[in-house]
């Protein structure tokens, strides 16, 4: 009871700093370290009107750009992969070729019919 009596004796401003310096601490926010820094190689860049051949690695992840003279749709019919492009923004595809082989690009423009050559990916085995 004399501890009671004691704290409420003091004065108001004394008990007032006391409550809140305790109430003023906040937990700080976890702090992450960033990782090591990996080398993340170029797209593939392809010209539709070039008929450009890009070679790749069997096994291995790669990017593709497609750029287009014309708004259209261009695909990898092998891969099952097609993207919409146009003159300011290329197709962009994320491939991951297993196996060895010849995949086609085509480049169809809007309202148009008639599939065009845009290259071809040369897979390569990774050996």
């Amino acid at each position: 009871m004399a501890a009671l009596v004691a704290s409420l004796s003091r004065p108001v401003e004394q008990r007032r700093s006391d409550r809140t310096a305790t109430d003023r601490t906040e937990p700080t926010a976890p702090t992450v370290e960033p990782g090591p820094v990996t080398d993340v190689p170029p797209p593939l860049a392809f010209d539709a009107g070039d008929h450009d051949t890009r070679r790749m690695r069997a096994g291995q992840a790669a990017t593709l750009e497609v750029s287009v003279p014309d708004a259209g749709t261009v695909a990898i019919p092998d891969m099952g992969l097609s993207a919409a492009a146009d003159t300011v923004t290329p197709a962009r595809f994320d491939v991951y070729a297993s196996k060895p082989g010849r995949y086609p690009l085509t480049f169809t423009p809007a309202g148009g019919d008639a599939d065009e050559s845009a290259g071809t990916l040369v897979v390569t085995s990774a050996g």
